[in-house]
Parts: structure tokens; sequence; C-alpha cells
């Protein structure tokens, strides 16, 4: 198995290549074996499946997290996310065997690999009400295992094969035999003032026959891409995820008890990660003043040297180390009580790493910002930086997945003092035009998207998700930028916030999936030390405002050097006065 268990707590063991061989395996299985579609994801829960289906028309099958032994086909239209229940039907056929049919409103099929050829060949719409129809599939690239290792407790993980062997052709049923499968699926039945009223939403065997799983901490989750009136709309009540002090509880024993309350005090950080006065580096002196010219020369080397993808690499690794995504000892999880960061920065006592993370993406901007505002040459040697920071943005968004770097590089780019420069850009239009038609048309839209929770990036790519948003929500006061947020506008801000609030306990629960898709990326990797020195807060603090001005209070550092940056960008290409 790819898992470990240990207390509610997993480790990656094998390299990818083992997963990958078992996925070629499953998929080698014969085709009534639902195995042996790659359509098909197994026990993951609808928050993972919706970060899956990113392009209209795209399309997967997963289990039903409230409808015990029933699927559900989640797509991508129309630039909204839809889940369809496929209901299952026993048709008696001969002595003790029955036959299984499977609809999702009319027609009905003898499989499911069925029900996907037809509505893929025919382009038939799924239900009348959606009018949506399903085009791509989106395949998995983890085999079903490691998703049910993932996404499935340990009680119920021999059902979750039972389901996943062969739910095609003629079976043996019974009702009462399928357990849930979900680590967040205790499959229970919807309070009818929940439930939907139309027929199609409603389960195929009534609560009397479920097997009820008594569990704590049951939240409700409905579908938020449907509406009140939606006919193929469904409501599924999961247990939420344990908390911390839970999992602390069940490895340690009883908690403290005082005053008849039981309780477990977090460590909580109050001082930063960041230690730029201690920081020593070959590429700088013990002390140094901001923006010093033989340290920025040196930089600019560097930089100039190193291609996109590498540099992607680098600033990968450096931010999974600093947002506890990687090589976190047992030690620092025990101190943090989870054992992610992606964990901790949506905990109260995770305030401190939130702070840093913050920190990190403004220097990092600010960096490749000076990089572009720095260069006193000609337009041409401009547009061609420009041309590379957007080189290294795509790759932090395709090849690595890393989200939060992404973003950076893109708040650089989208700087006022950067985005003004208008003969640079026209430049850049001219002589890199692949590079200015892939900003504006791609990333741009994509970086919005994202803001707007209308994007994500596929599971199964991402090392570093969009933790930008919430951190911007949850530390409002110490978040900098320019511009409004998109929660700011009336009109969507509390969907907005919601989704945003909605997607940090999903980064809350696929921490291990980060650190795989981390480790899988970087390995074999070998960073240069004066290279990833550059992508390094404290490195970057001491650059941008030197050995004494990086111990000053953030907003009073932050103010002064967007005076440098307006100042760089002036002399760069003078404002036009207006008479």
């Amino acid at each position: 198995m790819p898992f470990k268990f240990c207390k509610e707590k997993f480790w990656l063991e094998p390299p990818s290549e083992k997963l990958r061989k078992q996925l070629e395996e499953e998929l080698k299985l014969s085709g009534t074996n639902l195995k042996s579609h790659a359509w098909y994801h197994g026990c993951i829960p609808w928050e993972v499946s919706q970060s899956l289906v990113v392009n209209h028309g795209d399309f997967l099958i997963r289990d039903s997290q409230s409808s015990q032994g029933d699927f559900v086909l989640t797509s991508r239209w129309e630039q909204k996310t839809l889940h369809f229940l496929i209901k299952k039907t026993v048709v008696l056929s001969s002595g003790t065997y029955t036959r299984v049919q499977y609809c999702l409103e009319g027609e009905a099929f003898d499989s499911l690999p069925a029900l996907v050829h037809f509505y893929v060949g025919s382009q038939a719409v799924l239900t009348r009400w959606s009018g949506a129809q399903i085009h791509r599939p989106v395949n998995r690239t983890l085999p079903l295992s490691y998703l049910e290792t993932t996404f499935c407790t340990a009680i119920n993980l021999k059902s979750c094969h039972q389901r996943s062997d062969g739910m095609s052709g003629e079976e043996r049923v019974s009702p009462l035999s399928r357990s849930p499968c979900s680590s967040q699926a205790a499959s229970m039945a919807p309070s009818p003032s929940l439930s939907r009223q139309n027929d199609s939403a409603q389960p195929l065997t009534s609560p009397s026959n479920r097997q009820q799983h008594k569990r704590p901490n049951v939240h409700l989750n409905q579908d938020p891409s449907t509406s009140e009136t939606d006919g193929s709309s469904y409501t599924e009540l999961y247990p939420g995820p344990q908390s911390y002090v839970d999992r602390l509880q069940a490895e340690d024993g009883p908690l403290k008890v005082e005053d008849g309350n039981m309780y477990l005090p977090p460590v909580v950080e109050s001082v930063s990660s960041f230690k730029p006065s201690r920081y020593q580096s070959s590429l700088m002196p013990k002390e140094n003043k901001p923006l010093e010219v033989g340290i920025l020369r040196r930089v600019k080397e560097l930089l100039a040297e190193l291609d996109p993808r590498s540099a992607a690499k680098h600033i990968t690794k450096a931010d999974c180390m600093v947002a506890r995504i990687r090589d976190v000892t047992p030690e620092v999880q025990k101190r943090m009580g989870v054992s992610s960061g992606m964990e901790l920065l949506t905990l109260p006592h995770g305030q401190q790493l939130r702070l840093d993370l913050l920190e990190r993406f403004q220097t990092m901007a600010t960096m490749f910002a000076v990089d572009v505002l720095g260069c006193t040459g000609t337009n041409e040697e401009r547009a061609g930086l420009l041309h590379k920071i957007i080189q290294i943005a795509a790759e932090l968004k395709s090849t690595m997945g890393n989200m939060f770097g992404f973003a950076a590089v893109m708040r650089a780019l989208e700087l006022p003092q950067v985005a003004r420069l208008e003969q640079t850009w026209m430049t850049l239009r001219q002589r890199h035009t692949e590079g200015a038609i892939l900003y504006e048309k791609t990333l741009r839209p994509f970086m919005k998207s994202l803001n707007e929770g209308r994007e994500s990036c596929p599971l199964s790519n991402t090392t570093f998700p969009h933790v930008l948003p919430l951190l911007s929500l949850l530390e409002k006061s110490m978040a900098g930028g320019e511009g409004t947020e998109p929660w700011d506008m009336v009109e969507v801000g509390v969907d907005v916030v919601m989704f945003h609030l909605g997607a940090a306990r999903t980064f809350a629960q696929l921490g291990g999936i980060y650190r795989s898709n981390a480790e899988n990326k970087l390995q074999g990797f070998q960073e240069q030390a004066e290279v990833l020195e550059l992508f390094l807060t404290d490195f970057q603090m001491r650059l941008l405002w030197g050995s004494r001005g990086a111990e000053e209070k953030q907003a009073l550092r932050y103010a002064k050097f967007d005076q440098v940056l307006t100042a760089l960008s002036n002399k760069l290409e003078p404002p036009v006065r207006t008479h």
C-alpha cells in the first residue's frame, strides 16, 4: 500500500514509480471492472472532484457520499461545476441474481461504461433542467488504492474495495452490505427538510434500509453550483475532518483537565521564522545597505543565467519549506499539532505562519519588480526580463502546480509601477509576441479566476494551492497590495468569501497529497546553493531593506519601498505631464 497508517496519520512510502505501475495494472483489468476505466475516481469527496473538472465539458464519476452504492457524475458546464446522482435500480433476473441498471434522468443502462459511452458519443444532455453535456473525461493519475487510502477510513477500506471491484453487469445485491466509503462520508440519510423533493434527487434506498453510522462533527454540505429548483441536485451529510486536538488526544491519551474542562493548549508561535539580521550569505556581507549595487549586480547575473523551469523549481522548494508542506520533522508536527502547514494555516494558532507567508509573498513580488525596474538599459533588455518572468510564472502554474509562487510572480507583473511601463510592454509585444499573448490571454485571466474562485489547479498537479485569498481574509490588516479584493464587490462578495473559506477546509485535508506531489516534482532536483538563496525570504529582506531596515515593522518597510518602486518606474518612463 502507498501509505502507512499510524493513529489517524499517514506517510507516503514508495516513490511515484510504484504508483504508476499500480495504475497501469488497474487499467489493464477487464472492461467490466470499474478500476479499468480512468474516468472512475472512486471515493474522492465532492470538494476534490470540483478541483479536477476545470474545462467546459470535463467530467468524472465518483462514489456518492450521501447515497450508498450509487454514483455521482461531476462535470463542468458553462463555468459551473455540476453534480448528477446516477441512480442504481435492481431488476430481478433469474434465481438469486439480480441485474443492475444505472440512469440519470431517463434511459437506463446495464453498466456505467455504457452510460458514459452513450452520453459522450451522442452528446445528449444529461438532464433537461441543466442542458449540460459531457465531452472529455478527466482521467485519474493515481491508482484507486491510493485514493481509497487517502479518503477512506481504515474501517471502511474493505467496503471501498468491494465497490470498485466490478459494479457492472450482474451481481449479488444486498442493500445492507454496502458501507460508506469516503473518510468524510459516513453515509447518512438526508433529513426530509434538507432533501430535494424531486424524485430524481432522492437516494434509491430508504432511510430505514441504510446503515446508520454515528460519528461526531457532522456537517451539511450542499453542492454550491445548484439552485433550489435544480431537479438533479442533492444534499450530502458527512463528518468533518478530525480536529488537531482530537488527533493529539488519540495519540497522547487524555488531555489536561482544569476546572472540569478538558483542553490542550496549542503551541502558539509568536516570532517569525525569518531572521534577516542573523542571516549569513556568501552573496552579501554581514551588514549591507538597501539595494546595494554589488549585491544587485550578482543577483541579476544569477537570474539571467537561470532557465525558467529551474527557477520555478527553486522557488517551489523554498515555498514548500516555508509553508511546511514537505520536509516537516515529527518534532515540528508535534509542535504544530498537525502534520502539514496547510492545515496549520487554517487554525487560530497558525497566525504566525499566515503572516510569514504574506511576508514571503510580498518580498518575492517586490524582488521581481526590482529586477525589472532596476534595469536601466534599453527597452529591449527590460522586455526580455519581462518575457523571462512571464515564463517563470507559466512554469510555476503548469509544470510545478505552485499557485503561491505563481501568484507572487503575477503580483510583480501587475504592480502599478511595472504595469505603467507602456514602452516596455509594447516592446514585449513586438519582440516576444508569444510571451505577451501567454500573459494577457492565459496567465492574467487564470489569476483573476483563481482569486474569484472560478478556477483551480488540478489536484493531481498541485504542490501548493492558492491560499493567498484565505491569508488575506484572515489577516486583512497585514495583507498588502494594491486594489480591491474580489470579495469587496458587493454583488459577488459573499459567494467569493464562502468559496475561499470552503477551499480552506480542502487545503487542510489534502496536505498529504500536496506533499506527495511536491516530492514527485522535486525528485532528483539538485538545487544551486546561490540560486536557492535568491528565493529565500531572509535574503530578499536583506537585499531590499538592508541589514538594519529589514528589522523594521512590515507596514513601514513596504510604505517606504513603494515610494522607491515609484521613483524607479518614473525614472525609466517619466510620467506625462498634463496642463
